[in-house]
């Protein structure tokens, strides 16, 4: 039976995936920091911090891992309709903490945020470094949605997404999907909202192996 594994703050060893809890799905290790050396290592590996305010550093690894690849995108057609309208200027990396900023704020029937104080200026650093990126849309001046996540080798690990006017995060994607064409966009854990847009489960084993050929 697995048990979560404590790390320290310098400690670069992360347990194998396959120790990573049922209950919660993927819960495998508490503790350790947000240092780049830190989450460069568990990002290859499929694990991903997740947690709230108070709590200590949350690793996970869940099975199945939602992900996203980009030529199966699903676009409706009233986005369709937005996106045949230039509504937006969409540009990458002009506003990353902006984005993240937004991402953080309080959520319809959401008591807080995962996205803490440590980890905006723990992924502002992996911007810095050219780990981090972001793509935002842009209305009149204004920033209008956008998204936010890690980009190791050819894979893109989405970490969250926002919109100030319909289909802002939307359009976002469709360009992370069809313009900057990553092999694979890692969604991390099931949602409806990315499902509907052409997310799916597989296996957390086909994922490492996808690691193993594009996170290089």
């Amino acid at each position: 039976m697995s048990s979560l594994v404590w790390l320290e703050d310098n400690d670069y060893e992360f347990p194998p995936v396959e120790q990573a809890l049922t209950d919660p799905d993927g819960l495998l290790a508490a503790g350790g920091s947000l240092s780049p050396e830190i989450l460069l290592k568990a990002y290859r590996k499929g694990i991903f911090p997740w947690y709230s305010q108070g709590q200590p550093v949350l690793w996970w690894s869940p099975d199945p891992r939602c992900v996203l690849f980009p030529e199966k995108l699903k676009i409706s057609r009233s986005l369709r309709k937005t996106l045949n309208k230039n509504l937006f200027v969409i540009k990458q990396d002009s506003a990353f903490r902006d984005v993240m900023l937004n991402c953080a704020k309080p959520r319809k029937d959401e008591a807080g945020t995962w996205i803490t104080r440590d980890m905006l200026e723990a992924y502002s650093h992996m911007h810095v470094l050219g780990y981090a990126h972001s793509i935002e849309c842009w209305q009149d001046d204004r920033l209008a949605g956008g998204l936010y996540g890690m980009s190791i080798g050819e894979i893109f690990f989405g970490e969250s997404m926002f919109s100030k006017v319909p289909d802002a995060s939307k359009a976002a994607l469709e360009y992370l999907c069809n313009t900057v064409k990553p092999k694979l966009i890692d969604v991390q854990v099931y949602s409806k909202h990315m499902t509907s847009l052409g997310a799916e489960m597989i296996p957390r084993s086909r994922f490492i192996q996808y690691l193993a050929q594009y996170c290089d």
